[in-house]
């Protein structure tokens, strides 16, 4: 289920959601000339009444064959392990030394060979043109180890055929990958227009769950522009009640005209079965993706160069001044890139993109990415609670190889305890004392922190309950940078005296993590 971390040091989000083996598709209207047609054309289909349908069967009869199941095979390393009995025996077999495993290939530094093992994975996907193009998720056909591909890959069809798939391109942002099997006149189907779903209306799910073979369920969508907390331009799915499960990914998600509207790709659940919350990415943030692996290119995506954090919170919507989940405000800014060149800085809210009001279903992140490389817009921000305009040149998104080269790890949490010197002062619950080198050390901040560190956290306080402790260096108070306890007292005084119900902190945790905001209540209610 879906947790809520409200107001935490939080340094990367997320809920419990299982990523269905399979993935994430997108049906592309790429048919050849000619009298075959797509299997969900108006021509041969009659579409059924408004409404609850007796039945789903010749809908279902007309769709089911352009849905394959998808396999792949690969070799993995397997960690060996030291037989205790070894040595032993060996001294009695002279033939035990450099025997090579079946199982082996690769070599392993001592000279002997590696051990790997066959490992695989199924899920679903569905040709998008008669000549046997198809869709799935990246991460089924991406390596076990995090790098590459699968060494092979299998699509079966409905009617038991099997076909050897070649891999044409991945994007490993959106999760999306394009195979192509050597076929004639195979069954197909279009994709539709998923910008005119509602909440409420029928949809039908088709995949190939766990292995057992093609099926069918039904159910309404359940939400729309629904995000899991990863503030991605992709984190805004359709949700639906059809029983999705493990492997449905890749599976379309046809609305009652036979329309693919969405690409089964997730679900969130306690136990990693269908509890009735299946998730999956709007056909029109695909669409753009699959087009442009269909031309051999990498997809573009527009980039700004920060690092955001979305005001969900109400200490932190307080501290600032305004409604909660009406922007995002800027935690970090890439040196050189396109927000700094354009004027962004740490502690901005950015509300609104080229007019677009910044929302927890629109992210500046989603606005940005589906805006051209190379225009100018207007990004109306508030800084130090006066409303601004800055205009950016939007540039044109890194590889994920290259953002993590950029903006170094993101997760993990620095758990060490400084030997701090003495606490100079305390608020908020909170002991502080000035940053030197030796606290610096103890604590993993890297050597050019600044700001005033956390030597221990009063666990009744709400500084606690929004996971501050010890080692934690606060590097501003409302945006205003600090480096003496004293300057946080007096941040917090004049923030009681204007009426500020919490502050908002500029936390650094470690050296490997990014600074967070986090709001921290000054009403004295718990």
């Amino acid at each position: 289920m879906k947790s809520k971390e409200s107001g935490k040091v939080r340094y990367a989000y997320g809920v419990a959601m299982a990523l269905l083996l399979g993935g994430t598709t997108f049906s592309l209207a790429t048919g050849q000339a000619g009298a075959q047609v797509a299997q969900n054309d108006r021509s041969v289909m009659s579409a059924p009444r408004p409404g609850a349908p007796m039945s789903f069967a010749d809908l279902v009869a007309k769709l089911q064959p352009a849905v394959v199941n998808i396999s792949t095979k690969q070799r993995v390393p397997v960690k060996s392990q030291q037989d205790p009995f070894e040595q032993f025996f060996r001294q009695f077999d002279p033939n035990s030394q450099q025997q090579p495993d079946d199982n082996s290939g690769g070599s392993a530094s001592n000279g002997q060979q590696q051990r790997t093992r066959e490992a695989g994975s199924l899920g679903s996907g569905f040709i998008l043109s008669p000549d046997g193009y198809i869709v799935t998720n990246n991460h089924l056909i991406a390596g076990l180890t995090g790098t590459g591909t699968v060494d092979s890959v299998t699509v079966t069809l409905t009617d038991g055929k099997e076909y050897p798939a070649r891999i044409i391109g991945r994007d490993d942002t959106s999760d999306l990958a394009l195979l192509k099997i050597d076929g004639h006149n195979l069954p197909f189907v279009r994709w539709g227009d998923s910008t005119k779903a509602r909440v409420g209306d029928w949809v039908i799910a088709i995949g190939d769950p766990y292995g057992v073979g093609s099926t069918v369920t039904a159910g309404i969508i359940s939400a729309l522009h629904r995000g899991l907390g990863s503030g991605s331009a992709y984190d805004r799915y359709i949700q639906t009640d059809a029983a999705i499960n493990m492997g449905n990914s890749g599976g379309p998600m046809f609305d009652l005209d036979g329309n693919v509207i969405g690409i089964n790709s997730a679900l969130i659940s306690p136990t990693g079965a269908s509890v009735g919350i299946g998730l999956a990415i709007p056909a029109e943030l695909a669409k753009p993706v699959i087009d442009a692996l269909m031309k051999g290119q990498r997809p573009s995506r527009g980039y700004l160069g920060v690092g955001l954090q979305p005001l969900d919170d109400e200490s932190m919507a307080a501290a600032l001044g305004l409604p909660k989940n009406s922007g995002e405000i800027v935690r970090s800014v890439v040196a050189g890139g396109p927000g700094a060149k354009g004027g962004l800085a740490q502690g901005d809210v950015i509300v609104k993109v080229n007019g677009q009001p910044v929302t927890s279903d629109q992210t500046v992140s989603y606005l940005i990415a589906n805006t051209t490389a190379g225009s100018r817009v207007p990004l109306e921000i508030v800084r130090g609670g006066k409303h601004a305009t800055v205009y950016v040149t939007v540039g044109e998104r890194p590889t994920e190889e290259q953002l993590a080269k950029i903006t170094g790890s993101d997760s993990g949490a620095s758990g060490t305890t400084p030997n701090s010197p003495a606490v100079a002062q305390k608020t908020l619950g909170l002991s502080l004392a000035p940053l030197t080198p030796e606290a610096a050390r103890a604590a993993s901040l890297p050597a050019t922190a600044h700001g005033v560190l956390i030597t221990a956290v009063d666990p009744n306080a709400n500084a606690a309950e929004q996971g501050l402790q010890r080692g934690d260096l606060i590097v501003s108070v409302n945006n205003q940078p600090v480096t003496a306890p004293a300057q946080v007292v007096a941040l917090v005084e004049a923030a009681r005296k204007a009426g500020r119900t919490s502050v908002l902190l500029l936390i650094q945790r470690g050296s490997t993590n990014p600074p967070a905001f986090v709001g921290v209540d000054i009403s004295g209610k718990q």
